[in-house]
């Protein structure tokens, strides 16, 4: 599955003619919001300005699934939230007012639902093991576990669950197979293998392609391929073609047809060849507008060969993010961690080794284990090799992954190795060496060459099934080890500034400057035009809203220190000596981020997403193993923080003091994002302040039927009257300049330019058209340093020649150096479009 590369520009522009959004609207639909509910909100949507609706997945899932990532079925869209004739409907709706649609896919994983038979390749396979038409469907190792599938449902060990009575055999009704003899496990039913029905319960146990396992035994002994650390998502083999075929005939049906126009690809990177699937998935597709939901780590680059127009856009929610963050609170907020939690500014790599090291040891052991084995067996097999032992390559492979810096490297088996993932591995290499004794340098040396497909061992010897097997597992396990480890782990133990640590972010950075921010932008309009941007997911850790009230905390660190000893003076008396420091912040930060003008989040809310954060951060409780006693401790704070009126008093305070700086930070980085180099995506309901916290808070349903309302008024003339109205003026007026201007958006000459501009507290760029300035782009950053200056004073921007309107305002400017307390009299940002152009 891999395709002959083609000059760079190719790979990242869809077909001339093909469909390429401006902008999109993201929608989680689920029962809640289905087809025909969204269809009701296609004029709201079109009235707004985005081009296109951008549809979370729409494939059958598993029972009672609430985001759609758990597909049973790829042959099926999910009567859920409507089926096919649903969708037709929202797309015969849609194309009418305009319209275009976006679907997410998910290639990498399946759901293993409760019962089983929902996923009918998987219920073939538990039910014929290797000779099941679907068992190279799945990433099962069938060598492995006796030659059974791993099925690690059980509450307790198999000879305890048996001593009980509680497997037993049973009849249902299976859809497609009608009455099924099935072996029971409470809610769990498993296919009984054929001539073993009349076996002694222990005897047909034993006898199945499947082994029934204590559910803990999945983080040692898997054999099959999940989803990260996830036993209900088994991995899809999409690099065999047919496999590939049969998973993707739907989805290419529906882009063949019209329906949709374009793809998101979720974590591309848990597949065995992501850049072979793209460019199968562009043939197939026509050469579609593909984007991937590709985590990019500090300064890595999208590979140059993928065939996606780029990324779903986390790489610039976070360069946004913190270039609205004041690089001066650094510091005083670092001290401030260091008092609250013993946490220093320094310490950050530390926690995510520590983390790492934690997902290696834990749940992802049984992903390590078969790294050792495979590699223990290349070496047994050349005499050469031998002596490198079983207990010396799980060391060198348990401190490569952890020294492993982003989710993977691309070396793809029996290809060249590109110059970026060589250095990357042997980067890692030389950290992993370094905390290793020196007995183990020889062994570092053979994995090394193993993992780039070198020649090691015995003369010739490149290339066979378990070598490459072992290059294309290492690398999806490092994607395992990133997610779970840093993304899910060490960044909710960071609490330097909480709204740094985000999918894809890098919190170590602190903050951005302007120009590292415009140079950014500047080479992503050349490498990846039509790529994405975003500031709010269904997968972020925080909103958009909840991460610019928290930037602003750098702002007024000073401030903010001497507030957190006021709250923690008066909650000192029942805050559990249990409550440790980083959790306590964490609650602090958490409160700030989402404390509006209308008061704090919902306790309900609020306390939700706090068992969330102590359990993935897993100092204290874990998800499989939740300490009820120091959760309660955190809850027990929590309630009495919000019905404390000395707090309240406090944090209402706060947020008056920085109402005009969250203001500015609101505005400017929606502002930014939506007129960026790429597609700009809207998350649903973030066209106003909609101050969220991590899944499920994010996913809520969102009534638009107020926003439509609010809309209709600003469009009939009226000013607007709060932060909500702002924002939604904001959003509207730029997605409508998108879509009636898009060769300055995402045109074939639209172009990139910073302009001149004297204060280090405005963002400004034009976006142009063959060279030609036709709009332009005022931000205010760190209002606060603006008010505590007095104003603009006598700053200014260049703006290019001619006549320009603002569409925010509605006032005219000439071209030339302008004073920036004029473009932003009304509000802290500008959007500026050439009338004489």
């Amino acid at each position: 599955m891999t395709a002959e590369p083609r000059p760079t520009s190719a790979h990242r522009l869809p077909a001339p003619g093909r469909p390429v959004p401006t902008s999109t609207y993201r929608v989680q639909l689920g029962a809640d919001l289905t087809f025909d509910d969204v269809t009701a909100r296609v004029p709201y949507l079109a009235s707004l300005g985005v081009t296109h609706l951008y549809l979370s997945p729409v494939l059958r899932a598993a029972p009672g699934s609430t985001h759609g990532y758990d597909v049973v079925a790829h042959d099926e869209v999910s009567p859920v939230i409507g089926g096919r004739a649903g969708l037709d409907r929202l797309a015969r709706a849609a194309h009418d007012a305009g319209l275009g649609l976006v679907l997410d896919i998910v290639p990498n994983h399946m759901a293993v639902p409760t019962p089983a038979w929902h996923n009918r390749p998987l219920w073939s396979v538990l039910a014929e093991g290797p000779d099941s038409p679907y068992a190279r469907w799945f990433d099962v190792d069938w060598s492995a576990g006796e030659g059974a599938l791993l099925a690690p449902v059980l509450g307790d060990r198999i000879g305890a669950v048996l001593a009980r009575d509680e497997l037993a055999l049973d009849e249902v009704d299976v859809p497609g197979a009608g009455p099924t003899t099935v072996l029971r496990y409470f809610d769990h039913v498993f296919p009984v293998r054929s001539g073993t029905e009349s076996l002694p319960l222990a005897d047909l146990v034993d006898r199945q392609h499947y082994r029934l396992a204590y559910w803990r035994v999945a983080d040692e002994e898997l054999n099959y391929r999940r989803f990260f650390d996830v036993g209900t998502l088994v991995a899809v083999r999409v690099e065999d073609p047919e496999v590939f075929d049969a998973t993707h005939a739907l989805v290419l049906e529906l882009l063949a047809d019209g329906t949709i126009d374009g793809l998101r690809i979720d974590h591309p990177d848990g597949l065995a060849d992501p850049g072979g699937y793209l460019a199968r998935l562009r043939e197939a597709s026509g050469d579609a507008w593909v984007v991937v939901e590709k985590i990019l780590e500090a300064d890595e680059a999208l590979p140059a060969d993928w065939d996606t127009a780029g990324t779903t856009g986390y790489d610039a929610a976070w360069r946004i993010g913190q270039a609205f963050v004041d690089p001066g609170g650094a510091a005083p907020l670092g001290a401030l961690m260091h008092r609250v939690t013993g946490d220093s500014s320094e310490d950050f790599p530390g926690v995510v080794e520590a983390a790492k090291r934690e997902v290696v040891d834990g749940p992802l052991y049984a992903e390590v284990r078969r790294l050792t084995a495979l590699a223990a067996s290349i070496c047994h097999d050349d005499l050469r090799l031998r002596d490198h032992t079983w207990r010396s390559l799980e060391d060198c492979l348990i401190e490569l992954l952890v020294a492993f810096d982003r989710y993977r490297a691309y070396v793809v088996p029996g290809r060249p190795v590109q110059p970026v993932d060589a250095d990357v591995l042997e980067a890692a290499a030389r950290i992993a060496r370094s905390r290793l004794s020196v007995e183990r340098d020889a062994t570092m040396d053979v994995l090394v060459d193993l993992l780039l497909g070198r020649e090691v061992g015995s003369a010739g010897r490149t290339r066979g099934a378990r070598r490459d097997e072992l290059v294309v597992r290492f690398q999806q396990t490092c994607g395992a080890v990133m997610a779970k480890g840093v993304e899910d782990t060490a960044y909710y133990r960071w609490t330097h500034l909480v709204g740094l640590c985000e999918v894809g972010g890098d919190p170590e950075r602190f903050a951005l400057t302007p120009t590292e921010l415009l140079a950014w932008a500047s080479h992503q309009q050349v490498g990846s035009p039509l790529g994405m941007t975003t500031l709010t997911t269904h997968d972020t850790k925080r909103g958009e809203d909840t991460r610019a009230r928290l930037g602003v905390l750098s702002e007024r660190a000073d401030e903010w220190a001497a507030l957190v000893d006021a709250l923690r003076a008066t909650s000192a008396p029942y805050r559990s000596t249990l409550l440790d420091g980083r959790t306590e912040y964490l609650l602090w930060q958490t409160l700030a981020g989402t404390w509006t003008a209308d008061g704090p989040v919902e306790g309900s809310r609020l306390e939700e997403y706090l068992v969330k954060a102590i359990r993935e951060a897993k100092t204290h409780t874990t998800w499989t193993s939740p300490d009820r006693r120091y959760e309660d401790a955190v809850l027990r704070a929590a309630r009495a923080a919000l019905g404390d009126p000395v707090v309240l008093e406090l944090l209402s305070g706060w947020e008056q003091r920085t109402r005009e700086a969250v203001r500015a930070a609101t505005l400017g980085t929606k502002l930014v994002q939506l007129t960026f180099p790429g597609v700009a995506d809207v998350y649903q309901g973030t066209e106003v302040p909609n101050p969220t916290l991590v899944d499920p808070d994010n996913r809520r349903y969102v009534d638009v039927h107020p926003l439509s309302a609010r809309l209709a008024r600003l469009d009939d003339g009226a000013g607007p009257r709060d932060l909500a109205d702002e924002k939604l003026l904001v959003t509207s007026r730029a997605l409508r300049l998108r879509r009636d201007l898009p060769a300055a958006f995402v045109g074939p000459d639209a172009g990139f330019r910073p302009l001149a501009h004297s204060s280090g507290n405005t963002l400004t760029y034009a976006r142009t058209v063959a060279g030609e300035p036709r709009v332009a782009v005022v931000a205010t950053r760190l209002a606060t340093i603006v008010e505590r200056l007095g104003g603009w004073a006598d700053h200014s921007i260049a703006l290019p020649d001619g006549e320009w309107r603002d569409v925010l305002s509605g006032a005219t400017r000439a071209g030339g150096v302008r004073p920036v307390a004029e473009l932003l009299e009304r509000l802290p940002v500008a959007l500026l479009v050439q009338t004489d152009g």
